[in-house]
């Protein structure tokens, strides 16, 4: 589905990503996680190709689209949904407006259609009877549902997720992590940039752990759980404190 064969990219000199390679297979859910600052939105921005890479391959659906034009980009753009870090609604339209607006830029036409399969997106994502309300009128938690609701409505065969449950309550948190997952069980391939280490072992069928620009090792969390790798450890720690603590009591 993708795969990114030994990427590197510098940006105004600075190295942001150095001989990444990873590939996510159809239907998965893969993790990247890290620090602030280790590269993890960069790889996202890639896969897009919103940013060309320097040396490397960028594959999606066994095509090499690293030296694709912009217009060429569009039709591979089509088949991916994106959710950003801060939502990115617009906040003059209302849910129902924003949750269409994939749809329309996907050419689809038929005002009945497009509603019909915002009503559905929105009942799926749990928002039934909000198509009327303004972003300013939701909650974080709501919020971050219509975005998803927009990188989906057009039904992707790839979401892409920038640091999902960012700024939110746990519960809420735990919320917007249930519905990722149950987006998967519907076929979508999914990818997820996170620094929470629960949010990464709750979702991931396989994690990759990145530091400044680099992939550390990518493997399963079983695996990742009992690295001897002495950063990996250090990030876990944690977690497993916490393990520890639940099993003592």
């Amino acid at each position: 589905m993708v795969a990114l064969n030994d990427v590197s990219f510098k940006l105004e000199g600075n190295q942001i990503l150095e001989n990444i390679s990873m590939q996510v297979n159809e239907g998965g859910t893969e993790i990247i996680l890290g620090p602030s600052g280790a590269g993890k939105s960069s790889i996202l921005k890639v896969i897009l190709r919103l940013w060309k890479p320097q040396n490397g391959q960028v594959i999606i659906n066994g095509e090499d689209i690293t030296n694709y034009s912009e217009r060429q980009l569009l039709r591979i753009r089509r088949k991916m949904g994106i959710v950003f870090q801060g939502n990115a609604l617009f906040d003059s339209l209302t849910v129902a407006e924003n949750a269409a607006y994939f749809l329309k830029e996907q050419g689809i036409k038929d005002e009945q259609l497009i509603s019909e399969q915002v009503d559905k997106t929105l009942s799926f994502i749990n928002m039934d009877g909000t198509n009327n309300l303004y972003p300013s009128q939701l909650s974080g938690g709501m919020k971050k549902r219509v975005a998803i609701a927009r990188a989906i409505a057009f039904e992707p065969q790839l979401l892409l997720l920038d640091e999902p449950t960012g700024g939110l309550d746990p519960i809420n948190a735990k919320a917007i992590d249930e519905l990722i997952k149950k987006i998967n069980t519907q076929g979508t391939t999914v990818i997820v940039v996170t620094h929470f280490v629960h949010e990464a072992i709750f979702l991931a069928d396989k994690l990759t752990i990145m530091n400044e620009g680099r992939i550390i090792e990518s493997n399963s969390v079983r695996q990742l759980l009992n690295s001897k790798n002495e950063l990996i450890q250090n990030f876990f720690y944690g977690y497993n404190y916490e393990l520890n603590i639940k099993n003592k009591y």
